[in-house]
């Protein structure tokens, strides 16, 4: 088991070297890049502005139950709802619904594309499969990922907000207050750098299950599953060592 998990450690690192090898024609691999982009962006703005939504919502009511003291300050419930959406739960939570949808799409592309002997026949051809097909792809979850983030932190706020509206927990007036409480522009590096990373981890490793494909529909199925397992192991991890680090 431990040899086939350095094994396995081993052939990533060296699908990376492919990856960064040789890249496209400057033209085409920006053409790339930007219809990986919007596929990305656009693909999952929906479900990202939904699930931020419900979950700010959530950690707005949840909060308010736990600091009912007249020795609390109100815009206690704002601060600390920015806080836990803004540092954590964003950054995490919407990762990780993106590499259910997006790592599960990459990885049945590429896997397709090698099961059909596609990706055999740009070898042939005397182009490298791996930085053709999957830099783009790498490039574009790189700058769409933490957008996508971002925008789920402004309607995770939203939706904190709304509730506040609707159930009368606390003054909007209170809660705005809290919202803008000890902001500094650090969490917004550490946010954009943990985001960075766990793209980088979502698009690579996703490739990489869908890359190394042997075999049909079966297989195909089986990669779908190691790569959303092992994509969300490794960005909880990464999530506890850079946290660890940068705060």
């Amino acid at each position: 088991m431990i040899k086939r998990f350095l094994e396995t450690i081993g052939e990533y690192f060296l699908f990376l070297g492919k990856v960064f090898s040789k890249p496209a024609k400057s033209s085409e691999f920006f053409k790339k890049v930007v219809d990986e982009m919007n596929s990305m962006g656009v693909g999952s703005l929906l479900i990202v502005c939904i699930v931020a939504v419900c979950m700010g919502s959530v950690i707005t009511t949840q909060t308010a139950l736990q600091i009912e003291s007249p020795w609390i300050p109100k815009w206690t419930l704002g601060f600390t709802v920015r806080t836990s959406v803004v540092m954590e739960l964003c950054p995490t939570i919407i990762t990780l619904l993106l590499v259910g949808n997006l790592g599960s799409r990459i990885t049945s592309e590429i896997g397709s594309m090698k099961v059909t002997e596609q990706i055999d026949a740009l070898e042939v051809m005397g182009i490298n499969s791996a930085s053709f097909l999957i830099l783009p792809k790498i490039v574009a979850a790189l700058f769409a990922i933490p957008i996508l983030v971002i925008v789920a932190i402004f309607f995770a706020l939203v939706g904190g907000y709304i509730t506040v509206l609707i159930t009368h927990v606390s003054s909007p007036y209170e809660f705005i207050d809290g919202l803008q409480s000890f902001f500094r522009m650090y969490d917004l590096v550490y946010v954009l750098t943990k985001t960075t990373v766990f793209a980088f981890v979502l698009s690579s490793v996703s490739s990489f299950y869908g890359y190394r494909i042997e075999g049909g529909a079966l297989e195909l199925g089986k990669a779908n599953v190691n790569g959303i397992v092992v994509s969300s192991f490794i960005i909880l991890v990464l999530n506890l060592v850079i946290t660890s680090i940068m705060l």
